[in-house]
């Protein structure tokens, strides 16, 4: 089984420092949505794995929440793609949970589900947290340029073996090609 693990704000949709609080506030990145439709495709099973503190914080519900995930399952099908499994982390920062990135929490849930060695897995992220969970859970991480992803990559500090592209188009053709 081929799997990959994305992190959805700031890879598939633009980020925002205010949190994404509702479906008309939810925006593809240009190329993100058909880059995902892509692995759909070729028999990838597509899962997404995101912090979502807005929870806690009290900015959404998970009814709302449901929804902009909805939306973008909407908008995936029309292009032919498919999300297998959506895993959040409602915890805040502070909360001390084992599923916030960067703890490797979430990740093992999906290894867990999946019955699958993260070795073999591929996971893209926008941000240093993403890529640590990743790394910790034994995934190969991938940097994007987008969301968060400029200043990770200006920062430095990321796990050993991270590999960057521009977006997650670029992610996916690589993937795609054997690279």
């Amino acid at each position: 089984m081929k799997l990959a693990i994305i992190d959805r704000d700031g890879v598939i949709n633009h980020d925002s420092d205010a949190f994404i609080k509702s479906p008309q506030e939810w925006e593809a990145i240009p190329g993100s949505l058909e880059a995902l439709a892509r692995l759909t495709e070729n028999g990838w099973k597509v899962v997404i794995a995101t912090n979502q503190s807005g929870l806690a914080r009290g900015l959404f519900s998970m009814t709302t929440l449901n929804a902009i995930h909805a939306k973008m399952r909407r908008e995936l099908a029309l292009l032919g793609g498919f999300i297998d499994a959506i895993f959040i982390c409602p915890h805040g920062p502070d909360e001390g949970c084992t599923c916030r990135k960067p703890a490797p929490g979430m990740f093992r849930d999906i290894a867990h589900r999946y019955e699958v060695n993260l070795q073999t897995v591929p996971s893209v992220g926008d941000s240093l947290r993403d890529l640590q969970a990743a790394s910790q859970a034994g995934c190969a991480p991938w940097l994007v340029q987008t969301g968060k992803g400029m200043r990770t990559l200006e920062k430095g500090g990321l796990p050993e073996g991270t590999r960057v592209e521009a977006d997650l188009a670029a992610v996916v053709d690589k993937w795609l090609h054997g690279n």
